[in-house]
C-alpha cells in the first residue's frame, strides 16, 4: 500500500479516536483526557503556548490538531500487505497506543492523565485507541480489496 494510502487510512482512525474522546469529554465526568495531556506537552514544548494571554480554546484547538496528525502518522503503520496482517497490527498497535497514553505521561513529566485512577477511565482509553486503530484497518481493508478489484477488471 503506497504512502498516500496508508496515511488516508490513518485520518480515519485518527478521527474516530478524536470523535471518540471529544463526545466522552462533553459527556462523562471521568472521560479520558488526553488533550490535556496534549495541552500540557505543548505548554512545556512551545514557549509561545505558555503566554498567559493564549485562551484556552486555542491551545485546544491546536492540541487537537497535533493529535490528528501524530495519530495519522501513528495508524499509518497499521496497513499491511493482506487483511489478516492489517487487522493484526491494528490489535497490537491499538492496544500499545492505549497502554502508552496511560502509562507515558507521568515518565515524561507531563503528570497522570486526568481521572486515569479510575478502571472505566483505563478501559475507556485503551478501547478508544483500539478503535481508532480497527477504524484505520478497516479503511486500510476496504482500499486494498478495491485496488485487488481493479488489478483484476485490468487483468494484471
Amino acid at each position: 500500500m503506497n504512502l498516500t494510502k496508508r496515511l488516508i487510512s490513518g485520518a480515519v482512525g485518527a478521527v474516530a479516536l478524536t470523535a471518540l474522546h471529544e463526545l466522552a469529554r462533553r459527556r462523562l465526568p471521568t472521560a479520558p483526557r488526553m488533550d490535556l495531556v496534549g495541552m500540557r506537552a505543548l505548554r512545556r514544548l512551545a514557549p509561545p503556548l505558555r503566554e498567559p494571554n493564549l485562551r484556552s480554546k486555542d491551545l485546544h484547538t491546536v492540541t487537537l490538531a497535533g493529535d490528528l496528525v501524530s495519530n495519522s502518522i501513528y495508524y499509518a503503520g497499521i496497513p499491511a500487505s493482506t487483511p489478516a496482517a492489517t487487522w493484526t497490527r491494528a490489535a497490537v498497535l491499538g492496544v500499545a497506543a492505549g497502554f502508552g497514553a496511560l502509562l507515558l505521561p507521568e515518565p515524561m513529566g507531563l503528570g497522570p492523565p486526568p481521572h486515569s485512577d479510575f478502571r472505566s477511565n483505563q478501559v475507556m482509553t485503551v478501547a478508544w485507541y483500539v478503535a481508532g486503530a480497527l477504524a484505520t484497518a478497516a479503511a486500510a481493508t476496504a482500499m486494498h480489496e478495491d485496488g485487488h478489484r481493479k488489478r483484476q477488471r485490468a487483468g494484471l
